[in-house]
């Protein structure tokens, strides 16, 4: 692979082709907004809301008491004990009905509350695999939720209700098969990465979106974008390359000197297994809120991470033969450690404060996961509490309370039939899970 060197990628901005959304009219019609029709009911896949009405407790204000009154007098010696005891017990049970009576229920009549699932689908009308969601941090109302076959849908109402949206220079034929793989937004600042390589970015909370031209020299396709600020945003690609640009796409720097294959045919005595079957490209791509990259390679057998300051990317060797399913920050924070999960259904993570300047295999600790052979295919932790979420195939929800240490499932949910593929928490109390035949969970928090 061609080594990358520091010179900006020059992108012509008369050759960035405007555009906005909308499948029909002319190239300046606004982003069409036609609500989308809820699909039929029933919908098998849904997850079955529970009731959280009170049962309803009769009463039995009419109901006869049985014995005497709290005010009947029992002269001593006079009443055999039996017949005392029963009459006593008659007469407690009258006072507690009759406090019943009073507004202050007694204990076995206490109305059963039962609690909403801890997820619930939100109805759609795409069918389509979910892969990326956004929410601006200005308006925790608005957001993208993008997938295949040519997906993208905008919400108003925090993700209550979603609506189709396309992009008007894209033509209707060819944008089903684009897949859109990450949606990501800053303010009204937004970027979209699509397959067949394509790159889109909006300045007005996506109104309007412009289509930003690649160059041919980039090494790999576009696989990872986060919006940083206006017209700012970091860009990574599959072969490694990570490029910064601060005025909308115009122009790219570099933040790495070499693409991941060059590095590994500089270390390839480093003793990192399956470093020399790397097929010059990776399959994943995370970056933390502190602007720490980690990346899992093709073919799943060692991973590599990438920080800020740094010359290269550092592969790190792993003391198993089992292939990485997914790879993650603990709580978004490279310092809080990494968390693993690999074929079979086996998860774990490392102590906080991973060492991750060599590229020495680092210690693991494997999480209480009775997966049942199902992969884990991602990992989410719940922000300000110890409550962990992990999404297995075919689709189940298992949920740790101790900080990811032991998993149970989650039965309130069951499995929705098809894979959940990412969790995403945008705050303690708003998540979604998203998966594939148009599936998307939305979290209910729970009591304590």
């Amino acid at each position: 692979m061609a080594f990358v060197n520091s010179v900006p990628l020059r992108l012509s901005a008369s050759s960035t082709s405007a555009f906005t959304c909308g499948r029909h009219g002319a190239a300046t019609t606004p982003l069409s907004r036609a609500p989308v029709r809820a699909p039929p009911s029933p919908v098998a896949r849904v997850v079955p809301r529970m009731s959280s009405a009170p049962t309803d407790v009769p009463a039995n204000d009419d109901t006869p008491l049985v014995g005497r009154t709290a005010d009947a007098v029992i002269p001593p010696g006079t009443v055999p004990r039996r017949e005392m005891l029963a009459a006593l017990t008659a007469a407690v049970a009258a006072t507690a009905a009759a406090a019943g009576t009073g507004g202050v229920p007694a204990a076995s009549a206490a109305p059963s509350v039962m609690t909403k699932p801890s997820w619930e689908q939100v109805p759609l009308t795409a069918d389509s695999t979910l892969f990326d969601m956004s929410f601006s941090p200005t308006d925790p109302k608005h957001g993208w939720l993008v997938g295949s076959r040519g997906t993208v849908l905008e919400t108003n109402d925090g993700g209550d209700s979603w609506k189709a949206r396309a992009f008007q220079n894209l033509d209707a034929d060819d944008e089903i098969n684009y897949r859109f793989e990450v949606v990501t937004f800053r303010g009204d600042e937004g970027w979209v990465i699509g397959k067949p390589s394509l790159l889109i970015h909006t300045r007005d909370g996506g109104v309007s979106w412009e289509r930003v031209p690649l160059s041919p020299k980039l090494p790999g396709d576009p696989v990872l974008i986060t919006a940083l600020d206006k017209e700012a945003a970091e860009m990574t690609t599959t072969a490694g390359a990570v490029y910064l640009t601060e005025n909308g796409g115009r122009n790219w720097k570099a933040l790495v000197k070499e693409t991941i294959d060059a590095t590994l045919n500089r270390t390839i005595s480093s003793g990192v297994s399956g470093a020399s079957y790397y097929t010059g490209t990776i399959i994943s791509v995370l970056r933390d809120a502190q602007g720490s990259y980690l990346a899992v390679s093709s073919r799943g057998n060692f991973f590599l991470t990438w920080s800020p300051g740094q010359d290269f990317w550092v592969p790190h060797g792993r003391d198993s033969s089992r292939r990485i399913q997914a790879m993650g920050f603990v709580r978004d924070d490279v310092n809080q450690g990494l968390w693993m999960s690999t074929r079979g259904g086996g998860l774990q993570t490392t102590a906080s404060g991973p060492d991750l300047t060599a590229s020495e295999t680092l210690p693991f600790n494997k999480a209480d996961v009775k997966s049942g052979g199902y992969g884990i295919l991602d990992v989410s932790y719940r922000p300000g509490t110890n409550e962990v979420w992990a999404a297995l195939g075919g689709g189940a929800l298992y949920v740790s309370k101790d900080g990811g240490k032991s998993f149970k499932p989650d039965k309130s949910v069951g499995k929705v039939g098809t894979n959940l593929y990412k969790i995403k928490f945008f705050s303690k109390d708003v998540a979604f899970a998203l998966g594939a035949s148009g599936v998307l969970l939305r979290y209910n928090p729970q009591p304590v």
